[in-house]
């Protein structure tokens, strides 16, 4: 808070800036990112340097992402002893769904530095990008060996919510079909500044290469899990047939839903991850080499 008000800047909430300013917790953060030298660590939003900085000593190299042209000035300040440091000034994501070329290309270029090199990321996340940053890192050809992030609480609720409860929907199942997810600790308002309205929650998301083999095709159980909860209290016949249109029977759906025993009054928001990875598979079975279900917002 004091450098801010030296230099006269406020945060920026419409960028999702709430700086974490108990170092205690900064440093539980790095400690569980468990950092090496063979480690290529992905952060973002930089803020002040302050993970930054702790994060630098421990790993291969480290690159952070800031948009925010003055926060990336007063970082450089307390990054500039570190050589290993890439800071990028400029928005992480591309679009919703994809993270930008730039620091794709970035992440590659020091991987490739080194045949046993790894990605993690570690963040203290914006509140805005921290769904679409961690979801798409799972679909990217480099997947994060660990994500050891801060999350609003909501969003680490969702990730790890079951079946038939209000935290259950497709985040739930994307994450939990392949990686294994632990809340480290839960963080009140009052250790971030300005202080949200939400409580947080210090995350470690570990994909689970078995998990994940389970899955034929990522991306199409990605745009059908998203499409069976696109209206999570319509039954799962209904949501189905609107997400497949025309490349699925009335006759086809009920053969797959019956092989399945899912009923009539079947909804997404009942299937565990195996039943839907299940249902998937069926699906896709059927309809390929036809498209992908119709993407949906949820």
């Amino acid at each position: 808070m004091q450098r801010f008000r030296e230099v006269g800047l406020e945060p920026d909430k419409r960028r999702g800036q709430n700086f974490l300013i108990d170092l205690n917790l900064l440093e539980i953060l790095a400690d569980a990112a468990d950092l090496s030298e063979r480690d290529v660590v992905l952060e973002v939003g930089t803020g002040l340097g302050s993970l930054t900085a702790l994060m630098a000593p421990h790993a291969g190299h480290v690159i952070t992402v800031e948009i925010d042209k003055h926060l990336q000035q007063l970082a450089m300040e307390v990054l500039h002893p570190f050589d290993n440091v890439t800071l990028l000034g400029q928005d992480v994501l591309k679009n919703k769904n994809n993270l930008h070329p730039t620091v794709l290309e970035t992440i590659h270029s020091e991987l490739g530095k080194s045949p046993d090199r790894q990605l993690k990321l570690a963040a203290n996340l914006p509140y805005c990008v921290a769904t679409p940053i961690i979801s798409n890192l799972l679909s990217t050809p480099v997947t994060p060996v660990s994500m050891t992030v801060t999350i609003q609480k909501e969003l680490a609720d969702r990730i790890s919510g079951r079946p038939n409860t209000k935290d259950y929907n497709a985040l739930s199942i994307w994450f939990q079909c392949q990686c294994r997810t632990e809340t480290l600790r839960v963080l009140p308002p009052s250790v971030f500044w300005p202080r949200p309205k939400v409580d947080s929650a210090i995350v470690q998301i570990v994909p689970d290469p078995e998990m994940r083999s389970r899955i034929p095709d990522l991306a199409f159980f990605h745009s059908f899990v998203r499409a069976m909860f696109f209206h999570r209290r319509k039954f799962l016949r209904s949501v189905l047939l609107s997400a497949m249109k025309d490349r699925l029977s009335k006759p086809e759906a009920d053969e797959i839903l019956t092989a399945q025993q899912l009923g009539p009054d079947a909804r997404a928001e009942q299937l565990d991850v195996d039943r839907m990875l299940a249902l998937c598979e069926a699906v896709r079975q059927q309809v390929e080499p036809q498209h992908p279900p119709t993407p949906c917002e949820g």
